[in-house]
């Protein structure tokens, strides 16, 4: 583990390295393929990257923070894009900005900056669940497998909202800026377009509509027309977002693609292209009652999870592992801290 410690540092001074070079030279460069071009190795230097590290933990924060979040925005970076254009003035907030995943909030004037006890408390709920659920893993073989899976849906979104808020407090400490959420409360969903665009996992969200979303929607507007030049957008958002987590997937089990993952985005973007159309059809009267579309989302969530999302990390032991890890990792951490 020690050594496995070792090389994320090593990855990570090598992503500091090369975003140094995104800032002091291809931000020098015109927008567009001189830009594109000069960024190319580092798209597949950061793809290339979680591969060397194998502890699952530490696979799984460089893939989605360096292979996926890192990498799209740079790409929007080609084009003098947000969040990475105009460079900020600091390299530190640059290498910030592209590596973790924050997107700051815009001001407003009635801006409350206080924050609700609630949030407090169900963020302490949320960490004791966790606490709950690693405790129970150790008698899953006396658990029923369905049972196992939904643990483990609990647990990464648990395990994912934590690592969020803790990249976002750190960027809050050091940047003295407000960060958006990265998510709002999922399970509150009122259906399955409120759960995907505004409540789950949010700067994924913010980072596939300028890279996916509004450039599909430009191209399917000349086609389709206005009215209905948002259906292949999101639906391309939604198998873009598959072939992402398919690779992630491999980083943390290293076997051959199985495209259950990738199954199970498609199968979400068609569902929520078909709620599109029905809003767009169906008076507001004659709709459900959003607790009850919001009950039939979370529920078709959760069994497609089960069903497509969630067997392949079983099958490969992702889930046992990643706790042995984790309590390994920790370990190292505290014998290493002087205190």
């Amino acid at each position: 583990m020690e050594n496995e410690l070792h090389n994320f540092i090593k990855v990570w001074i090598l992503a500091i390295i090369s975003l140094c070079y995104c800032f002091y030279i291809s931000s020098k460069l015109p927008k567009g393929i001189f830009k594109l071009i000069s960024l190319t190795p580092i798209f597949i230097f950061f793809l290339y990257l979680p591969l060397t590290i194998s502890t699952a933990p530490l696979v799984g924060i460089t893939a989605f923070f360096l292979s996926w979040l890192a990498n799209f925005k740079l790409l929007l970076f080609c084009f003098d894009q947000p969040p990475l254009s105009p460079p900020p003035s600091n390299l530190f907030h640059f290498i910030s900005l592209a590596s973790l995943p924050i997107k700051p909030k815009q001001k407003t004037p009635s801006q409350n900056k206080s924050k609700p006890p609630q949030r407090s408390i169900l963020f302490a709920i949320k960490v004791l669940i966790l606490a709950l659920l690693y405790h129970c893993y150790s008698y899953k073989q006396n658990i029923h497998k369905n049972v196992v899976l939904v643990m483990f849906c609990v647990r990464i979104y648990i395990e994912l909202e934590l690592i969020l808020a803790v990249a976002g407090t750190l960027a809050r400490a050091m940047f003295g800026f407000e960060i958006e959420p990265q998510f709002n409360e999922p399970y509150l969903a009122t259906s399955l377009q409120d759960f995907w665009g505004r409540r789950w996992n949010l700067i994924v969200t913010s980072i596939l509509r300028p890279t996916v979303y509004y450039p599909i929607r430009r191209i399917s507007t000349r086609l389709l027309g206005s009215r209905w030049a948002s259906l292949p957008a999101i639906f391309g958002v939604f198998v873009v977002s598959g072939l992402m987590h398919e690779l992630i997937f491999y980083y943390l089990t290293r076997v051959a693609p199985t495209w259950e993952v990738t199954w199970f985005f498609i199968l979400h973007g068609v569902a929520v292209v078909a709620e599109v159309v029905v809003k767009k059809v169906v008076p507001d009267k004659m709709r459900l009652h959003s607790v009850v579309s919001g009950a039939l989302a979370l529920g078709f969530v959760a069994v497609t999870a089960v069903w497509l999302f969630l067997p392949q990390l079983v099958r490969n032991g992702v889930d046992e592992k990643s706790i042995g890890e984790y309590s390994k990792l920790m370990d190292l951490i505290k014998g290493l801290l002087p205190f």
